[in-house]
């Protein structure tokens, strides 16, 4: 595993973990974490997940990106592409490697993020999203969640406490949930991740919508979701779907039945083992 800086926005520097293959001319899958876009961190790819990737040939390249809400969601957009560009850029000098194609693997704000990059970044050979969603102005994203209310109300002055005085590229979900569950209570997420009102500027979230995005070019996508999801609805998949159907986009959508947010952890789960090799398949389908 190799550390670079990806980029660089005043004194702040962008990281990722790039995990090789040994074979040069292979393909990357770029790994973004999830978290809400308010915690998380390159370090959080699962060992095992990893470790499938190289061993069926994609090298990986994990990264940071700024965090909501001391970042709004349209820099952290940009930090992905940044990302990818960085790769086509110098993986050849500072990697030592050729990439043959790029991809991209999400999970949660992460798949958001791998979606939004799709509709952004023309050279993408495919996309695979985690749980991740299409349309943030929805009232699962921009009202208060049910799921999360049956939960410890989380005070405003701890929500407060937990945002920092400076730019964040890491943070666990220990340090930082409780800022997202307050966020998810009070139906305020958008608002806060965005510096968006939902209400007023319509416009510009419609322009934060994979699902508002999708063109005949958009790459061919992996949708994996459960269809007990009680952070991000199944149906925000769903739709997806019918959203690259109606436009003519290769894709698959794999519904585990019964499962929830984070399914993919269940590692030894036959119906998991089943989305990984389905997964890996669509990957060396569109990149290999």
């Amino acid at each position: 595993m190799k550390t670079v800086c990806y980029k660089t926005v005043g004194d702040v520097r962008l990281l990722g973990d790039f995990y090789s293959t040994g074979q040069a001319s292979s393909p990357v899958v770029v790994y973004i974490h999830g978290g809400g876009f308010i915690f998380g961190s390159r370090g959080e790819i699962p060992k095992d997940q990893l470790e499938r990737y190289n061993t069926a040939g994609f090298h990986v390249f994990s990264i940071d990106y700024r965090l909501a809400p001391e970042t709004r969601l349209t820099a952290i957009a940009e930090d992905v592409l940044d990302a990818i560009h960085w790769l086509q850029d110098n993986a050849s000098t500072e990697l030592g490697v050729e990439p043959s194609s790029i991809g991209m693997v999400g999970h949660s704000a992460g798949g958001y993020l791998a979606l939004l990059a799709g509709a952004r970044e023309p050279k993408l050979k495919a996309v695979v999203s985690f749980y991740g969603y299409g349309d943030i102005r929805a009232a699962w994203a921009t009202g208060a969640s049910s799921h999360y209310l049956q939960k410890p109300i989380v005070p405003r002055k701890l929500a407060d406490q937990l945002i920092a005085g400076e730019v964040l590229t890491e943070a666990s979900v220990q340090q930082r949930f409780g800022l997202y569950l307050y966020c998810r209570q009070q139906g305020t997420w958008v608002q806060e991740v965005t510096g968006l009102d939902p209400q007023w500027d319509q416009a510009e979230l419609e322009a934060l919508c994979p699902a508002e995005a999708v063109t005949a070019q958009y790459p061919p996508t992996l949708l994996l979701h459960g269809d007990q999801d009680n952070d991000v609805p199944y149906t925000q998949s769903v739709q997806m779907a019918e959203r690259l159907e109606q436009t003519g986009v290769a894709h698959t959508l794999i519904t585990l039945p019964g499962e929830d947010h984070l399914f993919d952890l269940q590692k030894d789960k036959e119906s998991v083992r089943q989305a990984f090799a389905q997964e890996l398949d669509f990957l060396r389908k569109y990149l290999l």
